[in-house]
C-alpha cells in the first residue's frame, strides 16, 4: 500500500463507525443528521440502494425512493459525519452492480426479489416430515 492508502485507512479507523455490509438492490434506512437553525435532529431516508462506489474515504452510495409518486435519488458519502447510522432493511437479489434501469420503471416492474436467506434455503432442501 502506498502512503495515501495508508492515510485513508487510518482516517477510516479513526472514525470508529461500523458500516454494515450492503450492496445494490438492498433496501436501506439511512438516518441523517439535519441542522435547522440552532437545532439538530435525525431524519430517516429509506429506499433501494441502486449504486455503490468503493474508493476509500471518498466512497459513496446512491439511494432511490418514490416520494409522492416521484422518484427521488440521494447520494450519500459513506464516511460522512452527517450520517448517523445505516440499517439494512432487506437484501435484494440482483445481477447488476448499478441499477440505473430502475429509473425508467414504475410499479411491479420496479420490484426487486428478496435474496433467500441461508435458513430458508436449508428448510427448502429438507424433505417434508409427516
Amino acid at each position: 500500500m502506498n502512503t495515501l492508502q495508508n492515510f485513508e485507512k487510518e482516517q477510516i479507523e479513526k472514525l470508529g463507525r461500523t458500516v454494515p455490509e450492503f450492496g445494490p438492490g438492498d433496501t436501506l434506512r439511512v438516518n441523517v443528521k439535519v441542522i435547522e437553525g440552532t437545532r439538530e435532529r435525525v431524519q430517516a431516508y429509506e429506499g433501494v440502494c441502486i449504486a455503490r462506489k468503493s474508493a476509500g474515504m471518498s466512497s459513496n452510495f446512491t439511494v432511490r425512493k418514490i416520494s409522492f409518486g416521484e422518484g427521488v435519488e440521494r447520494v450519500f458519502p459513506l464516511y460522512s459525519p452527517r450520517i448517523d447510522s445505516i440499517e439494512v432493511i432487506r437484501r435484494g437479489d440482483v445481477r447488476r452492480a448499478k441499477l440505473y434501469y430502475l429509473r425508467g420503471r414504475r410499479g411491479k416492474s420496479a420490484r426487486i426479489v428478496e435474496k433467500a436467506s441461508t435458513t430458508q434455503q436449508a428448510e427448502a432442501s429438507e424433505p417434508a416430515k409427516g
